[in-house]
């Protein structure tokens, strides 16, 4: 037991030290199959707990009357984050544990509102409709952004080198599947130069409920009158051809064994597993390149609502890159159990504070300070016991 302890802790510290979205999962993996040894059972992202005292980021006394446990599901786009800020929040109070697992921004919503779980998570905010499932007999709902990044169109073409661009029509047209070979004239004109192979296209898609796919089919209704009438966007939708895989990761690893192949997955899953990606042409006809800088820039060019719910399906803007999420968790705006509630305001207090240091070395952009200001202020309506403080 003592030799798995020592196994389990030096996990924690490659996951501290790796950026990687891939071995951050087998960790977690070999950490459930490690504590089920010894009797023990463990969910996917789990936290410890952390020492209470004083938060540093926000100056409150965050002690916590016995042990206190959250439970969230929810959006893989955020995971990798999320599970970094809750091993990290282990080490300031040790009597609070937060487990979260990735299972898709559908299933995340669903157990949300079922009530199976305390948090739930997405990469598109809820509709009307699903807030009025939960309604205020539950706690109501507040959705909280928490942090943001770039949807990429990532490729598999080994003999490509260079910058791949793809013009708004033609993306849109590879993923309705009217486009099929690579060597097509419309991807050839934008890319005098680059060697395209006479090799057909093999499309990758999420076979999950998932706000990728949301976000994704947004953008490319709102570029697209021809997707928007054949096919409309949604966390599911028909697609008009390819493969399906679950999660950001399973589409991730799907296009790297999959010579010819392109699909859509979160900037960092992209760039930490060496997967290439596309420059769009955004709606200024500019040619971006997904970044840190290129996602700020989208942000800047969008003012974020009072209730925190935005959808930005074609930013302006001659540096923005054209498809760019929030991601949100999705609290109760009142917990039956004190605890609880402040245990979440002290997780959203960090998550707006020490926890947007660690965005951008995962592949993520750190909020403006206008949107933290506007998330604390939601948020501290939780609890009674606890002031979020983000200054």
């Amino acid at each position: 037991m003592e030799v798995i302890k020592s196994w389990i802790a030096m996990l924690f510290r490659i996951n501290s030290i790796k950026s990687t979205r891939l071995v951050a999962s087998l960790s977690v993996a070999a950490l459930t199959i490690s504590l089920a040894a010894c009797g023990g059972t463990s969910n996917q992202g789990s936290s410890g707990g952390a020492s209470s005292g004083t938060d540093k980021a926000g100056g409150d006394k965050a002690a916590f009357t016995g042990d206190v446990a959250l439970t969230g599901a929810g959006a893989t786009f955020p995971a990798p984050l999320y599970q970094r800020w809750f091993q990290d929040l282990n080490g300031k109070y040790p009597n609070l544990q937060v487990n979260y697992q990735g299972v898709g921004s559908g299933a995340g919503v669903e157990q949300f509102t079922a009530g199976t779980v305390d948090f739930g998570a997405s990469d598109v905010a809820m509709k009307d409709e699903e807030i009025a499932k939960v309604g205020d007999a539950k706690g109501g709902v507040l959705m909280l952004p928490m942090t943001a990044g770039s949807i990429v169109v990532a490729y598999n073409l080994p003999e490509v080198q260079g910058e791949l661009k793809l013009p708004r029509q033609v993306y849109a047209d590879i993923f309705l599947g009217k486009i099929k070979k690579w060597n097509d004239p419309a991807i050839a004109k934008a890319n005098a130069g680059l060697k395209l192979p006479d090799q057909n296209i093999t499309i990758v898609h999420r076979s999950d409920g998932s706000g990728t796919t949301g976000v994704f089919t947004k953008h490319l209704s709102a570029i697209s009158p021809e997707w928007k009438s054949k096919v409309g966007d949604g966390k599911t939708v028909q697609w008009p051809t390819g493969v399906g895989a679950k999660g950001n990761d399973g589409v991730t690893a799907q296009i790297k064994q999959t010579q010819g192949s392109i699909g859509y997955v979160e900037y960092g899953y992209a760039k930490n597993n060496d997967v290439k990606f596309a420059s769009l042409e955004n709606k200024a006809g500019k040619f971006v390149a997904p970044s840190d800088q290129s996602a700020s820039k989208t942000l800047e060019s969008v003012q974020l609502p009072e209730n925190l719910r935005e959808f930005i399906t074609d930013p302006d803007g001659d540096e923005s890159y054209p498809i760019v999420t929030y991601s949100w968790i999705l609290a109760h705006k009142k917990y039956p159990d004190a605890q609880k509630a402040k245990a979440i305001e002290t997780m959203i207090q960090y998550g707006l504070t020490e926890g947007q240091k660690a965005a951008p070395e995962l592949g993520y952009v750190p909020l403006p300070k206008a949107v933290v200001d506007k998330v604390a202020a939601a948020a501290d309506q939780i609890s009674a016991d606890n002031k979020i403080s983000v200054q």
